[in-house]
Order: structure tokens, then C-alpha cells, then sequence
């Protein structure tokens, strides 16, 4: 069964954004950036903080947390060697998350709120990202914190998810969409 595109619309982002479902392996996919607004608008309150949140969030084990349990040890160790190499050698983070469940909220608020909760990105310069898989709920999502919207766009993060992690995904090879993805993020941030 050929991938159908479908658009979903964002409140207030006024930006569509492509989601892809197939047969195999519907996951959705979505990218944005944390604090992203349209020019005019007036500035946006604080994003959720963690005691907004009404589920309990996990402790960050590292810069690979896989909650869902979807790479093998070793994978996720080299995973994290590179991710921590490029906070050494550029400054940003990258984070990569997966969950068993959303606990039935939408993936836009899950990640947010856990990604103020864990504090990803540097304090005052937001440059954290966080690539999170959902496969309970097929979902996955790159939250992108504002101090990198220019190094990685909403339109380049949902270009890795469309060319990059989904068809790995549809492949139901999610180690190597997980890996590939967070490479191509390195890229566009490193």
C-alpha cells in the first residue's frame, strides 16, 4: 500500500506539517520548533514546565534513554558517543528518547514537557533537541528548542523524518531509523 500524505495543522505555528501513514508501520511524524512563532504575534507565555505535566516523567539516563527498548546495548552506547561528541566539539545537545507510551497525550505536549523537565539545551541559549519515538502510538517527533530554528528548521526536520527515519521504520528496521536520523540531525546542527 503506497505512504498517503495527509497535513496536519498546528494552532498557532500556522505551518503544516506532513504527516505519513502506512499500512506496515503508520508512524506519524512531526517536527517543530519548541518556541516557534509567527513574526507578528505577541510573545508566547513560558512553555509547560515540568509541574504542568500530568504524568510522571522518567529520569534522562543519559543521552539515550530507551525506554521502549528498540536498540540493542551496544547500538545505543555508540549512539551516544557521537551524540556526546557533538555537544564536545559544537555545544548543542541531542537527545534521543523512546517511549513505551505517550500515556494518551498528544507527542507535541509529551516532548515539550519532558524536555523542560530534563533541561535539554543550555540554559538561555535553548539548543537542544530531542528526537522521540512513540511506537505504541506510532509516533515520532525532532523537538527543536529555539536557539537552533535557523541550524534546523521545521522543514528540515520533518524532510529527516519523511526521507530519513520513516522509511527505515516502514522497513521495520527502527535501530537503524533511530541512528540514521539522529545522524542526519547531527549534520544539520554539527
Amino acid at each position: 500500500m503506497p505512504i498517503a500524505p495527509h497535513l496536519v495543522k498546528r494552532p498557532g505555528l500556522g505551518r503544516g506539517l506532513v504527516a505519513r501513514a502506512a499500512s506496515a508501520f503508520a508512524m506519524l511524524a512531526t517536527a517543530s520548533c519548541s518556541n516557534a512563532q509567527p513574526t507578528d504575534a505577541p510573545a508566547p507565555p513560558p512553555v509547560a514546565t515540568a509541574p504542568a505535566c500530568a504524568v510522571a516523567i522518567p529520569a534522562l539516563s543519559g543521552r539515550v534513554t530507551d525506554l521502549a527498548e528498540m536498540m540493542t546495548a551496544d547500538r545505543e552506547a555508540a549512539l551516544s558517543e557521537r551524540l556526546a561528541a557533538l555537544e564536545a566539539r559544537k555545544g548543542p545537545q541531542l537527545f534521543v528518547v523512546t517511549v513505551a507510551t505517550l500515556d494518551g497525550r498528544a507527542i507535541d505536549e509529551f516532548s515539550l514537557c519532558h524536555a523542560n523537565h530534563w533541561g535539554v539545551g543550555h540554559k538561555d541559549v535553548d539548543d537542544g533537541v530531542i528526537l522521540l519515538v512513540a511506537p505504541k502510538e506510532r509516533r515520532v517527533r525532532i523537538e527543536v528548542g529555539y536557539g537552533l530554528e535557523k541550524a534546523l528548521t521545521d522543514a528540515e526536520a520533518q524532510k529527516v523524518l519523511d526521507e530519513v527515519v520513516l522509511p527505515r521504520f516502514l522497513a521495520q528496521d527502527f535501530p537503524g531509523g533511530i541512528d540514521a536520523g539522529a545522524d542526519a540531525i547531527i549534520k544539520e546542527i554539527g
